[in-house]
C-alpha cells in the first residue's frame, strides 16, 4: 500500500457530476483547498475545506494550479466538429 506524504498536491480530473480537472491541496493529510477548471461550465473555482487558510498557502495553491492545469477550457463541440471534418 502506498503511503502518501501528509502535505501533497493531487492533480485530479472529474467527469461525473462535473467535467474538468483541478488540483487538491492537502496539509497534514487533510484536504484544505481545491481549485477546479470546469470545461462544461467554463469556470474556474476555489473550494476551501478549512475555515481559515493562510494567504501564503492560497497563493501557493493558485500558482500550482496555473503551473499544472492548462488554462484553456476544452471545447468538446469544436473537437467533435474538427473530428467530423477529417472524416
Amino acid at each position: 500500500m502506498t503511503k502518501w506524504p501528509k502535505d501533497r498536491v493531487v492533480v485530479a480530473s472529474d467527469m461525473s457530476s462535473r467535467d474538468g480537472i483541478g488540483v487538491e491541496i492537502y496539509r497534514n493529510d487533510e484536504l484544505v483547498i481545491e481549485i477546479f477548471r470546469d470545461d462544461s461550465e467554463k469556470t474556474r473555482t476555489v473550494t476551501l475545506f478549512k475555515k481559515s487558510v493562510s494567504l501564503e498557502l492560497m497563493n501557493e495553491a493558485i500558482e500550482t494550479f496555473k503551473r499544472e492545469i492548462p488554462w484553456d477550457f476544452i471545447d468538446y463541440d469544436k473537437l467533435i466538429a474538427d473530428d467530423q471534418s477529417r472524416s
